[in-house]
């Protein structure tokens, strides 16, 4: 369904917020609550007038960073280039390496870091993926051991699981030659942490698609219809859930 406001409409409000963002002498606390509530609703050009005015006030609260971050995360799921995906990809992770190094000891630094590594990796070259899939490793496992109750924190360690376990061959031949030797990750260990998160939390579709890639991966195919299946047939809520589905979609189509 589409709105029906007019879009020149839509940019004005949106100039608005940038201008009362920016000028407005409010508290860091009170401009963060403004990008939150925007946050919430994926309007993340809007959320981030908010947000960048109150790192002005607070340049190193670790959580803002974070905030910060999953802005241009989401500002890069929405940019039609490559050069944009990488240009925005790039400051969302210097803002997680920020708030990393402010505040190591946090679930949300480390898990933000590990997503924002892992938006990279597409972009990046053989030597380099081979080194942020030590990262992303890194810094979930980390996040798992500050809150083993984040959904997403499990989510994200089984899909670096599932993907390294789909690196095979000449690749990763030349990966362990040249690079160092990639670390071990297994389907099974991507299915343990994928049924993990939806234990954790039932409702995020993402949990149930990337589970039934992993069976699909593994010639599971009745158990990967399934849960692609039922990650499909649920609502979409969050940013990276519209390409989710469609790489679900995508598997599904292929399935025998």
């Amino acid at each position: 369904m589409f709105f029906s406001f007019p879009i020149k409409a839509f940019a004005t409000g949106t100039a608005f917020l940038l201008i009362c963002a920016t000028t407005w002498a409010g508290s860091a606390t009170d401009l963060i609550k403004n990008g939150d509530a925007l946050d919430v609703t994926l309007q993340a050009n809007a959320a981030l007038s908010f947000y960048l005015a109150a790192e002005r006030l607070e340049p190193e609260n670790a959580h803002l960073l974070v905030c910060i971050a999953r802005q241009y995360r989401h500002l890069m799921v929405d940019a039609t280039t490559r050069e944009e995906k990488v240009k925005l990809g790039g400051i969302a992770l210097e803002y997680a390496r920020r708030a990393e190094t402010l505040a190591p000891n946090t679930c949300e630094t480390q898990l933000g870091l590990a997503v924002a590594y892992g938006k990279m990796l597409p972009f990046q070259g053989l030597k380099q993926q081979t080194e942020t899939a030590r990262s992303i490793k890194e810094a979930a496992e980390t996040a798992i051991k500050l809150d083993p109750q984040n959904d997403l924190a499990w989510h994200v360690l089984g899909r670096w699981h599932m993907v390294l376990a789909s690196v095979t061959g000449i690749k990763r031949t030349i990966a362990n030659l040249f690079f160092g030797e990639l670390p071990a990750a297994s389907n099974e260990d991507a299915v343990n942490c994928f049924q993990r998160a939806i234990e954790l939390n039932p409702t995020r579709l993402m949990h149930y698609i990337e589970l039934g890639q992993t069976y699909a991966q593994m010639g599971r195919t009745a158990e990967a219809r399934r849960m692609i299946t039922k990650g499909l047939a649920m609502p979409d809520v969050e940013k990276d859930d519209p390409e989710v589905k469609r790489a679900g979609r995508e598997t599904l189509g292929k399935l025998q």
